[in-house]
């Protein structure tokens, strides 16, 4: 009897480097060096029915586009744990602690992805407050090879 398939991990390796500051809540270089990228466009805080969550709400909208990209990564078979890189767009970044609070629930603290935040005048429509995209990588399925 033998397997049909076996999942090979992806493997990626999470580096701070010496000679650059200490990152807070993130890692400067992820390095990938197996599996399938997976790119989730950035997600803002409306609900399944199109309705907006938390207007004027930084920590409502956060906690939206968390679940938000948390449903886009388990469509493609993938999680948080597997996320290597965020871009985050705020229109206030002072609320970045806050958005990083909400973040913090969904990522591994240990081994937080790399990221970017970016102060923005306005995204798509004015009553966002926050849009988050992500990059993951998932584990390639290949075919166990059988010995005869």
């Amino acid at each position: 009897m033998s397997d049909v398939s076996s999942a090979q991990v992806p493997t990626a390796k999470f580096v701070n480097p010496e000679g650059i500051h200490q990152p807070a809540g993130y890692t400067h270089v992820v390095e990938v060096t197996a599996g399938r990228p997976v790119y989730v466009s950035g997600q803002v805080a409306l609900d399944p029915s199109g309705a907006l969550v938390g207007p004027d709400d930084v920590r409502a909208q956060a906690r939206q586009v968390f679940e938000n990209l948390r449903t886009a990564l388990e469509a493609v078979g993938a999680g948080f744990d597997q996320v290597v890189k965020l871009n985050l767009y705020l229109v206030d970044a002072g609320q970045l602690p806050v958005v990083r609070e909400v973040r913090d629930e969904y990522v591994d603290t240990q081994r937080p992805p790399a990221s970017t935040a970016v102060e923005v005048g306005r995204l798509a429509r004015e009553e966002f407050l926050i849009e988050v995209e992500a990059v993951a990588m998932i584990a390639t399925v290949q075919p166990l090879s059988t010995a005869v």
